[in-house]
């Protein structure tokens, strides 16, 4: 099966884009574009960091409740975006779990924290825990590196992710089902590039769609879509109802392009799919 609406990137005013669509059985349903690029992932890092903080909470070495971070915040606040952290700085603008505030600092206090209790560093975590038993090869986030935001990837490598989110290997899919629940439910925050949302759910390293409007997702996109998006211009979004995940990578910065171009593109693959 090959998705006829995946072309539309070519209409995308990048300079280049890759894009695929996976079902929970692995099977790829198609893609287009150069499936094998690297490109920037950038926040699109951050569900790849959050399965790898989740496997370390199965193997036992940490626990979600357990302090992280800035005094009274734990590791589950630090995956929900309510640690109180700033977005890009390494202070405390609010007490834990009051708002919705979504920190890269936030997932970068995250990585120090696994890499001191596996003691080993965080790029290395990631890459032995979940890159490589998915045979992500084309993967990686460098030494030293931000977990919130310097991930490189495939298109071809996150269908692979893609699909083991949906029908888990490497891990309880108890535990991500709770990573695809909301967390902290009722708090208020500012989606990035799509204002204020009252609530801004949020899962365990997962943006939920629920009701918010405007989104990055499609207006066909059921409520319990979950993913993320990145500012390199890169999504990855999984509908549990539709029964599939979408991939896509560019090389242009987000901006009102992608708000205006991506829902129509997700709106057509599952249009394709009915």
């Amino acid at each position: 099966m090959s998705l006829k609406s995946l072309a539309l990137i070519e209409n995308w005013p990048v300079p280049s884009a890759s894009a695929g669509v996976v079902r929970a059985d692995g099977a790829v349903l198609g893609t287009h574009g150069p499936a094998d690029r690297r490109f920037w992932l950038a926040s699109v890092t951050k569900p790849l960091a959050a399965y790898a903080a989740l496997v370390a909470y199965e193997e036992g070495a940490i626990e979600l409740d357990e302090p992280a971070g800035p005094p009274g915040s734990t590791v589950r606040h630090l995956l929900a975006h309510t640690s109180g952290l700033a977005f890009d700085e390494h202070r405390v603008t609010a007490p834990p779990g009051e708002r919705r505030l979504y920190s890269n600092a936030g997932f970068e206090q995250l990585g120090e924290h696994l890499a001191k209790a596996t003691d080993i560093p965080f790029a290395e975590y990631l890459r032995q825990a979940v890159l490589e038993p998915l045979g992500m090869a084309d993967t990686e986030l460098a030494a030293g590196g931000s977990p919130a935001k310097d991930g490189v990837s495939t298109v071809a490598d996150l269908l692979r992710f893609a699909a083991e989110v949906q029908a888990p290997r490497l891990l309880d899919p108890r535990t991500v089902a709770e990573a695809m629940s909301v967390q902290y439910p009722g708090t208020k925050g500012v989606l990035p590039g799509y204002g204020h949302q009252n609530p801004n759910d949020w899962g365990l390293g997962f943006e939920i769609r629920d009701t918010k409007s405007p989104h990055w997702t499609g207006s066909s996109s059921s409520p319990r879509t979950f993913g993320h998006f990145g500012q390199s211009g890169t999504f990855l979004w999984i509908d549990p109802e539709a029964g599939v995940a979408g991939v896509a990578l560019t090389d242009r910065a987000f901006g009102p392009w992608a708000v205006e171009a991506w829902p129509p593109f997700t709106d057509a693959v599952l249009a394709e799919l009915r």
